[in-house]
């Protein structure tokens, strides 16, 4: 059986490849990627979501294909769409696709582009799994080093909970499920077995570095224009600071512990999130 992987050289797609690679012979993947020449050990093919008329060539011979959600904000739906029609065209017989926890209630402005894909991929007659991924908890500790700088950790979530996994945890169910039974048809809620407030993340900050770093509420637009002053792209500024918003109505909060249960094991706590983060 062989398994294709776009994003194969991105963060996640880069560790979901190692954990394949694992679990079955290299000779079973295949990577999906802009730039072939960059993936030595398996077999690579161009594969670009912008380049619908290449897609169906390079998907020929693949049996499940993991299609990694893309990274152009805005864009997402219509590329996915064009890997869908692609697959269908192809005789790919199980897709399993990256979307967003809750996607069909949260508030998060992703989640709009990430149900788009899910209907696509319903209505396409492929059989499919969709997994739900919560919040990267690399997407906060990112900062750290930041907040170090400047003496405190600055968001708009306030006492939202966050129920977020480091990439790994995500990679490794990602691999389970494509090296398993039993998942077809199914839509996954994956997030992480703790759950934590940027307070107790400020405070694992400072526990851990031995310095002061409270966590400071900013109202939506003055943590969009601190994240500007920092450099930070306007789109970006203004997305991240939604994006906090959006976990204090608990739109990054799960309970449900199928993450876990698919890797077989806890998922990494925030203390490991926090120490991988200050040991780079």
């Amino acid at each position: 059986m062989k398994i294709g992987i776009t994003g194969a050289t991105g963060q996640l797609g880069t560790l979901a490849l190692e954990q394949l690679k694992s679990r079955t012979d290299a000779a079973n993947l295949v990577a999906l990627v802009r730039s072939p020449e960059k993936i030595k050990e398996v077999d690579a093919k161009a594969f670009d979501y912008d380049k619908p008329e290449g897609l169906a060539e390079s998907l020929k011979g693949i049996d499940s294909l993991l299609l990694i959600s893309g990274n152009e904000i805005g864009q997402r739906a219509r590329q996915h769409e064009n890997v869908i029609k692609a697959a269908k065209e192809a005789g790919v017989k199980w897709l399993i696709y990256t979307s967003i926890l809750k996607a069909d209630s949260s508030t998060i402005s992703l989640a709009a582009e990430h149900l788009a894909t899910e209907k696509l991929l319903k209505a396409s007659g492929i059989p499919f799994t969709i997994l739900r991924n919560g919040w990267y908890t690399e997407n906060y500790t990112g900062s750290i080093s930041g907040a170090l700088s400047a003496g405190t950790f600055i968001g708009s979530a306030e006492d939202g909970k966050i129920s977020s996994a480091v990439r790994a945890d995500f990679a490794e169910a990602i691999a389970v499920v494509l090296t398993t039974d039993g998942h077809e048809g199914k839509i996954y809620e994956l997030a992480g077995d703790e759950a934590y407030t940027l307070s107790e993340l400020a405070a694992e900050i400072s526990k851990q570095s031995n310095k002061d770093i409270p966590y400071q509420n900013l109202p939506e637009e003055e943590y969009s224009k601190a994240l500007k002053g920092m450099g930070l792209p306007e789109g970006i500024a203004d997305a991240i600071a939604s994006w906090d918003v959006s976990a204090s109505k608990g739109d990054l909060h799960s309970e449900d512990n199928t993450l876990s249960k698919l890797i077989g094991r806890p998922t990494k706590s925030l203390s490991y999130a926090v120490k991988e983060a200050l040991d780079k």
